[in-house]
């Protein structure tokens, strides 16, 4: 919308603080409450049609792609990602000033309700929406599916991008129990589009497509689409210089994604992995980038402990050091080359607000 507003960051900082404190666990699975702000909100979520993006990796970068592939056609669509790497207002893709203004009318119906901040934030932006006029949402679900506070849209286009073991406590121990979970937002009569055709079982009912981004577009729209758009998310191979590189993968498939993307060089790897993600498939494919890591830990509380992650990391590097810190992680990082920063937007998010 507008550029960015320093000025606004201290009470979009409170104002996300409040929310934070709302509710005791930071993540609470379940409908109840965000059905409840909803209702007190007028029911923002029934005044456009909407495309959900669920998925693995890439539903950040699929949802925007949607979004702008859209407003080419001429229409004037909405996203809504998560998590962010800039900054709160990325979610929104808009500035800190109108991000506060978005949170702050929702803040009291939230407090009400007891909702997490995620389901206050997602609130926030479906009412956006509404206010806006938006002729089609794009939302990116948090976490799974059927029980994320995403799955109330009624979407008409589902877009799985991909299915990784991820979340295992809570979504299941398989590939296939995960993808029934993520498929759960897909009402009867919405179009599903699947970047991984063996999930067409899952949802005998529904018309599927196979595709990603531009195939959802063009479902919404019911034609083809020809023409082409390019998007930026921070954080997803992003230079921030010539010798140092940023990417947010976070599970194994992700590694690979941007292995076959990342120059051949001898890359110094900076790390934080989450404990819920698979820390040695992810370390043993990050090893091929290069021969030293740099073990760290960004503010998830679910971050695994350097310390540990080093430990796991020395079967496969053949220099491994640990640093809590993560911008003294990448201090030292730089002292034997190129860097190569990533197993985490988290830690991403904590460099960039922390630079």
């Amino acid at each position: 919308m507008n550029a960015s507003s320093d000025s606004a960051k201290p009470s979009l900082d409170a104002l996300i603080g409040r929310l934070s404190a709302l509710h005791q666990k930071r993540i609470d699975l379940g409908l109840e409450r965000m059905h409840r702000l909803l209702e007190r909100l007028g029911h923002p979520e029934r005044a456009f049609p909407a495309i959900h993006v669920v998925g693995t990796n890439g539903k950040s970068a699929a949802t925007r792609t949607i979004a702008a592939l859209l407003r080419a056609e001429g229409l004037r669509a909405g996203a809504y990602t998560s998590p962010h790497v800039s900054g709160w207002h990325e979610r929104l893709d808009t500035d800190p000033a109108a991000f506060a203004r978005v949170v702050a009318r929702v803040r009291a119906d939230a407090e009400a309700v007891g909702a997490t901040q995620f389901e206050a934030l997602t609130a926030a932006a479906l009412a956006q929406f509404t206010e806006d006029g938006v002729d089609v949402a794009v939302v990116e679900a948090g976490l799974g599916g059927r029980l994320d506070a995403t799955n109330v849209l009624g979407a008409r286009v589902v877009l799985l991008t991909n299915v990784g073991l991820e979340h295992t406590d809570v979504l299941g121990d398989t590939r296939e129990a995960i993808a029934r979970e993520k498929l759960a937002v897909a009402t009867p009569g919405a179009i599903v589009v699947l970047g991984e055709p063996e999930w067409r079982r899952l949802v005998p009912e529904n018309d599927v497509i196979e595709g990603g981004a531009r195939e959802a577009a063009e479902a919404f729209l019911g034609r083809r689409i020809e023409r082409d758009v390019e998007i930026r998310l921070p954080g997803r191979l992003e230079w921030k210089s010539p010798d140092e590189l940023w990417d947010g993968a976070h599970t194994p498939e992700g590694v690979d994604w941007l292995l076959a993307r990342v120059p051949v060089r001898e890359w110094t790897v900076v790390a934080s992995i989450l404990a819920d993600k698979d820390a040695d498939a992810m370390l043993s494919r990050l090893a091929r980038a290069g021969s030293r890591l740099v073990a760290t830990r960004s503010s998830n509380p679910r971050a695994l402990p350097e310390t540990e992650l080093a430990r796991r990391g020395t079967p496969y590097f053949a220099h491994v050091e640990s640093e809590r810190d993560p911008r003294a992680a990448v201090r030292r990082a730089k002292e034997h080359g190129p860097v190569l920063v990533t197993g985490s937007l988290y830690l991403l998010a904590d460099l960039a607000s922390s630079g």
